[in-house]
């Protein structure tokens, strides 16, 4: 992963504008457009990553691309957004107010932790990181699309959680970021700095267990 600095390019104004009525887009193209976004910014970085590049791995026009998405910094975030939402999806943050609470935290628990320990998250987490000094804009770009995203769905279901009564939370959006916070761990910390590989999969049951368990001792109604 390269590490050097990033600077935006946007194509002109009158090319990033949506393309007026006309034949729908192509959907197929949009997919292989984000699949090839997805492996080539985690690949390449964000500086390395060409909008030509993307076309050509796509197999589609570089036109077709900004048609699609407008600009570079669209398509991070979508490619972003997308890879959030394969692996945690807003089903997940439904809350079933009658079923079991721990269950549900546990299922959440294992699919952020799955997330954000993946290669890919990684790979693009050092990228933003290594970058966010020259280029701030990237960072915040990142924020809103992936972990921006994923606290307002766990707040809206802990809000959900709290009204039923089975959680008591004066601060909802805090204790989501407490959540998220105690799932990732010195484990998250170890891997984005190459310290250690991934956990097996019952040092992660345990790892998410504890963290449940330590989140309910603190707001389960008394």
């Amino acid at each position: 992963m390269r590490a050097d600095p990033i600077v935006f390019k946007r194509m002109p104004r009158s090319a990033a504008k949506n393309p007026g009525p006309g034949r729908p887009k192509d959907q197929h193209k949009r997919v292989a457009i984000l699949d090839a976004a997805k492996r080539l910014f985690v690949e390449h970085g964000y500086t390395a990553t060409s909008m030509d590049a993307v076309a050509n791995a796509a197999r589609v026009s570089k036109l077709t691309v900004y048609s699609h998405f407008g600009d570079k910094d669209a398509l991070f975030t979508e490619a972003v957004r997308c890879k959030c939402e394969e692996q945690l999806p807003s089903e997940i943050f439904l809350a079933d107010v009658k079923g079991p609470l721990r269950g549900q935290l546990i299922e959440i628990g294992r699919a952020f932790f799955a997330l954000v320990t993946s290669a890919e998250a990684l790979a693009v987490h050092r990228t933003v990181v290594a970058n966010v000094q020259q280029s701030p804009q990237l960072g915040q770009l990142y924020w809103a699309a992936g972990p921006a995203r994923v606290q307002d769905a766990f707040d809206a279901f802990l809000r959900d959680e709290v009204a039923a009564g089975n959680l008591e939370i004066p601060d909802t959006r805090r204790a989501a970021t407490q959540f998220f916070c105690l799932l990732k761990g010195e484990a998250h910390a170890r891997m984005e700095f190459g310290c250690c590989a991934a956990l097996k999969r019952r040092e992660i049951d345990d790892h998410i267990a504890a963290t449940v368990e330590m989140f309910l001792r603190a707001y389960t109604p008394r």
